[in-house]
Protein backbone atom coordinates (compact mmCIF):
# COMPACT_ATOMS: atom_id res chain seq x y z
CA UNK A 1 0.00 0.00 0.00
CA UNK A 2 1.51 3.50 -1.38
CA UNK A 3 2.21 5.86 2.00
CA UNK A 4 1.64 9.51 1.52
CA UNK A 5 3.14 12.04 3.93
CA UNK A 6 2.38 15.07 5.27
CA UNK A 7 4.12 18.51 4.06
CA UNK A 8 4.27 21.35 5.89
CA UNK A 9 2.90 24.74 4.10
CA UNK A 10 6.14 26.51 4.23
CA UNK A 11 7.59 23.89 2.06
CA UNK A 12 4.97 23.44 -0.05
CA UNK A 13 5.28 26.96 -1.44
CA UNK A 14 8.26 25.80 -3.42
CA UNK A 15 6.63 22.86 -5.53
CA UNK A 16 6.29 22.92 -8.97
CA UNK A 17 3.74 20.58 -10.58
CA UNK A 18 5.16 17.01 -10.48
CA UNK A 19 6.05 17.23 -7.26
CA UNK A 20 2.32 18.62 -6.15
CA UNK A 21 1.37 15.72 -8.39
CA UNK A 22 3.68 13.10 -6.65
CA UNK A 23 3.04 14.12 -2.92
CA UNK A 24 -1.00 15.13 -3.71
CA UNK A 25 -2.68 12.96 -6.38
CA UNK A 26 -4.26 9.43 -6.30
CA UNK A 27 -4.16 8.93 -9.91
CA UNK A 28 -4.28 4.82 -10.23
CA UNK A 29 -6.53 3.52 -7.75
CA UNK A 30 -9.10 1.95 -10.62
CA UNK A 31 -8.34 -1.42 -11.70
CA UNK A 32 -11.10 -3.91 -12.19
CA UNK A 33 -11.54 -6.86 -10.47
CA UNK A 34 -8.85 -5.55 -7.82
CA UNK A 35 -8.94 -3.65 -4.35
CA UNK A 36 -6.48 -0.40 -4.17
CA UNK A 37 -5.85 1.61 -1.21
CA UNK A 38 -3.43 4.46 -0.67
CA UNK A 39 -2.41 5.03 3.39
CA UNK A 40 -1.75 8.64 4.44
CA UNK A 41 -0.57 10.18 7.21
CA UNK A 42 -3.08 13.63 7.65
CA UNK A 43 -5.36 11.67 10.10
CA UNK A 44 -3.99 7.92 9.13
CA UNK A 45 -7.21 8.64 6.14
CA UNK A 46 -7.16 5.72 4.15
CA UNK A 47 -8.10 5.97 0.44
CA UNK A 48 -9.39 3.20 -1.82
CA UNK A 49 -11.34 1.72 -4.89
CA UNK A 50 -12.89 -1.58 -4.98
CA UNK A 51 -14.10 -2.75 -8.90
CA UNK A 52 -15.35 -6.29 -8.58
CA UNK A 53 -16.32 -7.09 -12.18
CA UNK A 54 -16.13 -11.38 -12.73
CA UNK A 55 -15.46 -11.88 -8.89
CA UNK A 56 -16.42 -11.03 -5.29
CA UNK A 57 -13.65 -9.01 -3.83
CA UNK A 58 -12.43 -9.08 -0.24
CA UNK A 59 -11.33 -6.38 1.91
CA UNK A 60 -7.99 -7.92 3.72
CA UNK A 61 -5.86 -6.04 5.71
CA UNK A 62 -2.60 -4.51 5.10
CA UNK A 63 1.20 -5.30 6.93
CA UNK A 64 1.40 -2.12 7.67
CA UNK A 65 -1.87 -1.53 9.44
CA UNK A 66 -0.60 -4.10 11.69
CA UNK A 67 -3.98 -5.54 12.60
CA UNK A 68 -5.64 -9.07 12.04
CA UNK A 69 -8.35 -7.60 9.85
CA UNK A 70 -8.61 -4.26 7.86
CA UNK A 71 -11.50 -2.83 10.04
CA UNK A 72 -9.84 -4.05 13.49
CA UNK A 73 -8.96 -0.36 14.72
CA UNK A 74 -10.75 1.32 11.85
CA UNK A 75 -14.24 2.56 9.96
CA UNK A 76 -14.88 2.83 6.52
CA UNK A 77 -17.05 5.04 4.51
CA UNK A 78 -17.96 3.33 0.87
CA UNK A 79 -20.16 5.20 -1.77
CA UNK A 80 -20.78 3.36 -4.91
CA UNK A 81 -20.62 5.66 -8.56
CA UNK A 82 -21.38 3.04 -11.11
CA UNK A 83 -23.41 -0.15 -11.37
CA UNK A 84 -25.62 -1.58 -8.80
CA UNK A 85 -23.46 -3.51 -6.12
CA UNK A 86 -23.68 -5.50 -3.02
CA UNK A 87 -21.64 -5.00 0.08
CA UNK A 88 -21.44 -8.33 2.42
CA UNK A 89 -20.50 -7.05 6.29
CA UNK A 90 -19.93 -10.39 8.67
CA UNK A 91 -22.53 -11.93 7.05
CA UNK A 92 -25.47 -9.50 6.35
CA UNK A 93 -25.79 -8.38 2.71
CA UNK A 94 -26.72 -4.88 1.64
CA UNK A 95 -27.63 -3.34 -1.84
CA UNK A 96 -25.62 -0.11 -2.72
CA UNK A 97 -26.62 1.18 -5.83
CA UNK A 98 -25.19 4.31 -7.57
CA UNK A 99 -24.73 7.36 -5.01
CA UNK A 100 -25.40 5.16 -2.10
CA UNK A 101 -23.62 5.06 1.02
CA UNK A 102 -22.89 2.27 3.48
CA UNK A 103 -20.83 2.86 6.57
CA UNK A 104 -19.18 -0.24 8.37
CA UNK A 105 -17.82 -0.21 12.08
CA UNK A 106 -14.80 -0.90 13.48
CA UNK A 107 -14.71 -4.79 14.44
CA UNK A 108 -16.30 -6.03 11.11
CA UNK A 109 -14.34 -8.80 10.60
CA UNK A 110 -15.58 -10.07 6.80
CA UNK A 111 -15.99 -7.60 3.85
CA UNK A 112 -16.78 -8.47 0.30
CA UNK A 113 -17.47 -6.11 -2.78
CA UNK A 114 -19.79 -7.24 -5.70
CA UNK A 115 -21.43 -6.16 -8.64
CA UNK A 116 -24.51 -7.63 -9.78
CA UNK A 117 -24.29 -6.91 -13.55
CA UNK A 118 -20.68 -7.48 -14.87
CA UNK A 119 -21.28 -5.23 -18.04
CA UNK A 120 -22.16 -2.70 -15.78
CA UNK A 121 -19.85 -3.77 -12.82
CA UNK A 122 -20.23 -1.16 -9.37
CA UNK A 123 -17.13 1.35 -8.46
CA UNK A 124 -17.16 1.21 -4.69
CA UNK A 125 -14.77 4.26 -3.52
CA UNK A 126 -13.74 3.53 0.30
CA UNK A 127 -12.54 6.29 2.97
CA UNK A 128 -11.56 4.60 6.31
CA UNK A 129 -10.19 6.15 9.31
CA UNK A 130 -8.85 4.68 12.83
CA UNK A 131 -11.78 4.47 15.04
CA UNK A 132 -11.53 4.49 19.05
CA UNK A 133 -15.60 4.24 18.89
CA UNK A 134 -18.10 1.25 17.39
CA UNK A 135 -20.99 2.60 15.84
CA UNK A 136 -23.17 -0.40 13.66
CA UNK A 137 -23.20 -0.21 9.65
CA UNK A 138 -25.33 1.60 8.61
CA UNK A 139 -26.55 2.37 4.34
CA UNK A 140 -27.91 5.25 3.35
CA UNK A 141 -29.68 5.59 -0.31
CA UNK A 142 -29.01 8.79 -2.27
CA UNK A 143 -32.60 9.72 -1.87
CA UNK A 144 -32.56 9.58 1.87
CA UNK A 145 -29.09 11.98 1.94
CA UNK A 146 -29.72 15.40 3.49
CA UNK A 147 -29.50 17.75 0.47
CA UNK A 148 -28.90 20.88 0.33
CA UNK A 149 -28.69 23.24 -2.87
CA UNK A 150 -26.36 25.96 -3.45
CA UNK A 151 -24.62 28.21 -5.77
CA UNK A 152 -26.00 30.64 -8.65
CA UNK A 153 -25.98 29.75 -12.64
CA UNK A 154 -24.32 33.85 -12.74
CA UNK A 155 -21.68 32.65 -10.75
CA UNK A 156 -21.17 28.99 -12.47
CA UNK A 157 -21.57 26.82 -9.14
CA UNK A 158 -25.18 25.51 -9.32
CA UNK A 159 -24.69 22.51 -7.57
CA UNK A 160 -26.67 19.75 -4.71
CA UNK A 161 -24.79 18.33 -1.77
CA UNK A 162 -25.33 15.64 -0.12
CA UNK A 163 -24.43 14.54 3.01
CA UNK A 164 -24.50 10.84 4.52
CA UNK A 165 -22.15 10.41 7.27
CA UNK A 166 -22.07 13.49 9.74
CA UNK A 167 -23.65 14.59 13.09
CA UNK A 168 -27.32 14.61 11.54
CA UNK A 169 -26.90 11.72 9.70
CA UNK A 170 -24.86 8.43 9.45
CA UNK A 171 -23.20 8.25 12.81
CA UNK A 172 -19.36 7.71 12.88
CA UNK A 173 -16.50 8.06 15.11
CA UNK A 174 -14.81 10.89 13.10
CA UNK A 175 -15.32 9.94 9.24
CA UNK A 176 -17.54 12.37 7.56
CA UNK A 177 -18.48 12.08 3.94
CA UNK A 178 -20.81 12.71 1.27
CA UNK A 179 -20.50 14.34 -2.29
CA UNK A 180 -21.65 17.27 -4.40
CA UNK A 181 -23.17 17.08 -8.09
CA UNK A 182 -22.82 20.44 -10.10
CA UNK A 183 -25.83 21.04 -12.57
CA UNK A 184 -24.85 20.99 -16.30
CA UNK A 185 -23.37 24.11 -17.32
CA UNK A 186 -22.48 25.04 -13.56
CA UNK A 187 -18.10 24.20 -13.19
CA UNK A 188 -17.41 25.67 -9.94
CA UNK A 189 -17.04 23.88 -6.27
CA UNK A 190 -16.04 25.11 -3.31
CA UNK A 191 -15.91 29.20 -3.78
CA UNK A 192 -15.52 31.21 -1.59
CA UNK A 193 -12.93 28.74 -0.51
CA UNK A 194 -11.52 27.60 3.20
CA UNK A 195 -9.69 25.64 4.93
CA UNK A 196 -10.45 23.95 8.46
CA UNK A 197 -7.40 23.29 10.83
CA UNK A 198 -9.20 20.18 12.64
CA UNK A 199 -9.86 17.90 9.74
CA UNK A 200 -7.74 17.12 6.53
CA UNK A 201 -9.40 16.34 3.30
CA UNK A 202 -9.90 14.18 0.40
CA UNK A 203 -11.92 14.75 -2.86
CA UNK A 204 -12.61 12.37 -5.13
CA UNK A 205 -13.56 13.45 -9.00
CA UNK A 206 -15.92 11.40 -10.95
CA UNK A 207 -18.40 11.68 -13.75
CA UNK A 208 -16.57 14.28 -15.51
CA UNK A 209 -16.66 13.97 -19.23
CA UNK A 210 -14.24 12.31 -21.24
CA UNK A 211 -11.39 14.47 -22.76
CA UNK A 212 -12.32 16.71 -19.99
CA UNK A 213 -10.49 18.11 -16.90
CA UNK A 214 -10.88 19.41 -13.46
CA UNK A 215 -8.44 22.51 -12.20
CA UNK A 216 -8.31 21.54 -8.49
CA UNK A 217 -6.82 24.60 -6.46
CA UNK A 218 -4.90 24.11 -3.11
CA UNK A 219 -2.03 25.85 -0.83
CA UNK A 220 -2.74 28.20 1.66
CA UNK A 221 -5.12 31.24 0.94
CA UNK A 222 -2.96 33.67 -0.13
CA UNK A 223 -0.18 31.15 -2.18
CA UNK A 224 -2.26 28.78 -3.71
CA UNK A 225 -1.57 26.26 -6.71
CA UNK A 226 -3.55 24.03 -8.87
CA UNK A 227 -2.60 20.66 -10.96
CA UNK A 228 -5.24 19.06 -13.33
CA UNK A 229 -7.00 15.98 -12.38
CA UNK A 230 -9.01 13.21 -14.71
CA UNK A 231 -12.22 11.62 -13.72
CA UNK A 232 -12.05 9.19 -10.97
CA UNK A 233 -8.89 10.83 -9.62
CA UNK A 234 -8.17 12.09 -5.75
CA UNK A 235 -6.49 15.18 -4.37
CA UNK A 236 -5.53 14.63 -0.46
CA UNK A 237 -5.92 18.19 1.63
CA UNK A 238 -4.26 19.13 4.36
CA UNK A 239 -6.08 20.84 6.99
CA UNK A 240 -3.94 24.69 6.16
CA UNK A 241 -4.87 23.81 2.48
CA UNK A 242 -8.06 25.05 0.63
CA UNK A 243 -9.48 22.31 -1.89
CA UNK A 244 -11.72 24.13 -4.74
CA UNK A 245 -11.87 23.20 -8.49
CA UNK A 246 -13.48 24.47 -12.01
CA UNK A 247 -13.94 22.32 -14.70
CA UNK A 248 -14.12 22.27 -18.65
CA UNK A 249 -17.37 20.46 -17.93
CA UNK A 250 -19.57 19.80 -15.23
CA UNK A 251 -19.05 16.87 -12.76
CA UNK A 252 -19.24 15.54 -9.74
CA UNK A 253 -17.04 14.78 -6.49
CA UNK A 254 -17.24 12.95 -3.09
CA UNK A 255 -15.72 14.80 -0.29
CA UNK A 256 -14.89 12.90 2.83
CA UNK A 257 -12.82 14.46 5.63
CA UNK A 258 -11.65 13.08 9.20
CA UNK A 259 -10.21 14.87 12.30
CA UNK A 260 -10.76 16.35 15.35
CA UNK A 261 -14.88 16.89 15.32
CA UNK A 262 -17.68 15.84 13.17
CA UNK A 263 -19.13 19.81 12.37
CA UNK A 264 -19.66 19.71 8.76
CA UNK A 265 -19.58 23.92 9.09
CA UNK A 266 -16.55 24.16 11.46
CA UNK A 267 -14.46 26.01 8.57
CA UNK A 268 -12.96 29.47 7.83
CA UNK A 269 -13.48 31.44 5.19
CA UNK A 270 -11.75 32.77 2.68
CA UNK A 271 -12.90 35.25 0.86
CA UNK A 272 -12.99 35.89 -2.96
CA UNK A 273 -10.92 39.01 -3.12
CA UNK A 274 -8.38 37.49 -0.49
CA UNK A 275 -7.74 35.32 -2.07
CA UNK A 276 -4.33 34.97 -4.29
Amino acid sequence: MKVIHSVHPDDFKTYQTALIRERFLIDDLIESDQINCIYTHYDRMIIGAAKPVTKSLELKTYPNLRSKYFLERREIGIINIAGDGEVLADGQTFTVNKLDCIYIGKGTEYVTFSSKDPANPALFYLLSAPAHAFHPTSIMTNAEAAKVNAGDASTANRRTINKYIHMDGIKSCQLVMGLTILQEGSVWNTMPAHTHDRRMEVYFYFDLPAGQKVFHYMGQGDETRHITVNNNEAIVSPPWSIHSGSGTASYSFIWGMAGENLDYTDMDIINIPDIK
